[in-house]
């Protein structure tokens, strides 16, 4: 049995504004991704880089994003999601915990990703220094079911693979 080896999960769920917000507007995985929708969020709301956050604090069995950054903190308010993910990186290497790969699904029936992707892994490469092999990100709908379907609202799931340097 390889000890050295521990996967995370991580979801993340953030509800559409009723309209867009100027000082808000949808990123996803460090991008902005659109100019036409925003998330309610204390932070900037980017369900990927949340989601991405809590599957490597689960892999390093230390909590969860929520535990670090309180949503009733306010110095958090609007906080840029790539520095939450820069702090739990440094959490996992304190752990000694490199990642080996990443696989992220969005669930959403709006925006269309399809024509983000690349973008969207390039800039998780960038913001998680591993190569594009290491990376994928995918999107898919919930064929109107729920409340993905009624446009309410975005969803993800990160799946993450970890070895101790231990």
């Amino acid at each position: 049995m390889n000890d050295a080896l521990r996967i995370g999960h991580g979801i993340d769920v953030h509800k559409f504004a009723e309209s867009y917000l100027e000082d808000k507007p949808l990123k996803l995985a460090g991008l902005i991704i659109s100019d036409n929708y925003s998330l309610l969020a204390h932070s900037d709301g980017d369900v990927v880089l949340h989601a991405i956050c809590d599957a490597i604090l689960g892999a390093c069995a230390a909590g969860d994003i929520g535990q670090y950054f309180p949503d009733a903190d306010e110095q958090l308010a609007n906080a840029d999601s790539s520095e939450l993910l820069e702090q739990v990186l440094q959490i996992a290497g304190k752990n000694q915990m490199r990642i080996i790969n990443l696989d992220v699904t969005v669930l959403a029936q709006v925006p269309l990703l399809a024509p983000h992707r690349q973008e969207m892994m390039a800039s998780l490469c960038t913001l998680l220094s591993l190569d594009s092999d290491r990376v994928n990100i995918k999107a898919t709908t919930t064929e109107r079911l729920g409340y993905i379907g009624r446009e309410e609202g975005i969803a993800c799931h990160a799946v993450i693979l970890m070895e101790s340097n231990a």
